[in-house]
């Protein structure tokens, strides 16, 4: 089963950077969140995305 979603955590430690940042990419929509219950998982659609564009700040 393909993995659909991910972690903060995880997220920032498959793009290198810290929490801040994620949570500064999310908040500039450039990365997509879903919430479960009281956990806010991020894309693994959106993170390819992310990471595939030229220009990640």
């Amino acid at each position: 089963m393909e993995i659909l979603a991910i972690s903060i955590n995880d997220t920032a430690k498959t793009l290198g950077v810290g929490r801040s940042s994620v949570y500064a990419l999310l908040k500039s929509g450039r990365l997509d969140a879903i919430k479960i219950g009281r956990r806010t998982l991020l894309t693994t659609e959106s993170i390819k995305r992310l990471a595939q564009s030229r220009h990640v700040t």
